[in-house]
C-alpha cells in the first residue's frame, strides 16, 4: 500500500513539474473549453476474439468486448466553471461455456470551481458511483452475486481547493462519503453493533487527480485517481486508480492498453488489478 501512495506522489510531482511553466493556463475550464456550455460526448467498443476448429496444441474458443460511454456538459464564464461528466462502462467475456462480466461501471460527477485568478481556487464536487448491473465472483465454478446496481452505491461531496492546467488537474478537501445498500450489508455494516445497517455516512479527506497528456504523436495516456481516508482512519486510504493509453490508428480505429487498481478495505482486504490490451472503435458523438 505504502508503495502504491510513493507511486502516486511521484506521478503527481512530475506531472505538476511539467505543467507548472504555462503562466496562461486557465482552472479547471482551460482554454479547450469556449465560454458558455459546450458539450461532450464519446462511445468505444473493445474486442478480443479468438476461434479453434480442429487445433490439436489446444484452447478455447473465446469472445470478450467491453464498451465505455462518456458524456460531459461544461460551462464557463469569466468567473465560474460548472462540469458534469458521466461514464458508463460494461463488458462481458464468453469462455468455455460461462459469460463473465469484466466491466460495470457508472460514474456521474458535478464540479462548481469559482475562479479567482489564483494558482489555486475553491471547488464543490459531488460523485455517484455503483455498478451498473450485477455483479459476480467467478472464483468458483457456480457464479455468486456480490453487486448490483446501487448495492453498493456510493455518493461524495468534497469542498476544497483546485489546482489545474491543460493537461492535468489536482484537487484536495475535506469530503463526506455516503454508502448504501439493499441485500449486500457487508459494504455499509457495522460490524461492532448488534443491527445490520444498509446505509453509512463518513467524514475525511478526498483527494482526486486527473491527467491527459499527448506523451507521443497519436498516443494520449489518460488518468485517474482518487484517494479517501476517514477521520478516524487516517492510516488506512480507498484508492481508485484508472490508467488508460490509446494509440490512434485513425478516425474510428485504436489499440487500448487500460490498467485498474483498487484498495478498498470494505470490498476486499486485498489489492484489486484489472488489465487489459484490445483494439477499440470509437466515435465522437458531439
Amino acid at each position: 500500500m505504502n508503495k502504491v501512495i510513493t507511486l502516486f506522489s511521484v506521478f503527481i510531482i512530475g506531472f505538476f513539474i511539467m505543467n507548472s511553466g504555462n503562466a496562461n493556463a486557465q482552472p479547471q475550464a482551460d482554454t479547450l473549453f469556449k465560454m458558455g456550455w459546450t458539450p461532450h460526448g464519446s462511445v468505444a467498443i473493445n474486442l478480443s476474439q479468438i476461434a479453434f476448429e480442429n487445433w490439436t496444441q489446444g484452447g478455447e474458443n473465446s469472445l470478450a468486448f467491453s464498451s465505455i460511454g462518456n458524456m460531459a456538459m461544461i460551462y464557463r464564464n469569466p468567473g465560474w466553471f460548472f462540469g458534469n461528466r458521466l461514464k458508463i462502462a460494461y463488458g462481458q467475456s464468453h469462455s468455455n461455456g460461462r459469460t463473465f462480466t469484466t466491466d460495470n461501471e457508472l460514474r456521474l460527477e458535478s464540479i462548481v470551481i469559482k475562479d479567482f485568478g489564483w494558482k489555486i481556487n475553491p471547488y464543490f464536487s459531488n460523485e455517484v458511483r455503483t455498478a451498473l448491473v450485477n455483479g459476480y465472483d467467478y472464483s468458483t465454478d457456480k457464479d455468486i452475486q456480490i453487486a448490483a446496481f446501487f448495492d453498493p452505491g456510493y455518493i461524495t461531496q468534497s469542498l476544497g481547493f483546485i489546482f489545474a492546467k491543460k493537461y492535468f488537474s489536482t484537487r484536495l478537501g475535506i469530503g463526506l462519503q455516503e454508502t448504501f445498500t439493499n441485500k449486500f450489508n457487508s459494504f455499509s455494516d457495522d460490524v461492532e453493533t448488534a443491527e445490520i445497517e444498509t446505509f453509512k455516512i463518513e467524514t475525511g479527506i478526498e483527494s482526486v487527480s486527473e491527467a491527459n497528456y499527448e506523451f507521443m504523436k497519436n498516443m494520449v495516456y489518460t488518468g485517474r485517481v482518487r484517494l479517501f481516508s476517514r477521520f478516524n482512519h487516517l492510516d488506512v486510504w480507498d484508492v481508485n486508480w484508472d490508467n488508460l493509453v490509446t494509440a490512434k490508428i485513425n478516425d474510428y480505429f485504436n489499440v487500448n492498453f487500460t490498467f485498474s487498481y483498487i484498495y478498498q478495505v470494505d470490498q476486499s482486504l486485498k489489492s484489486q488489478y484489472k488489465e487489459a490490451l484490445q483494439l477499440g472503435f470509437s466515435y465522437v458523438l458531439f
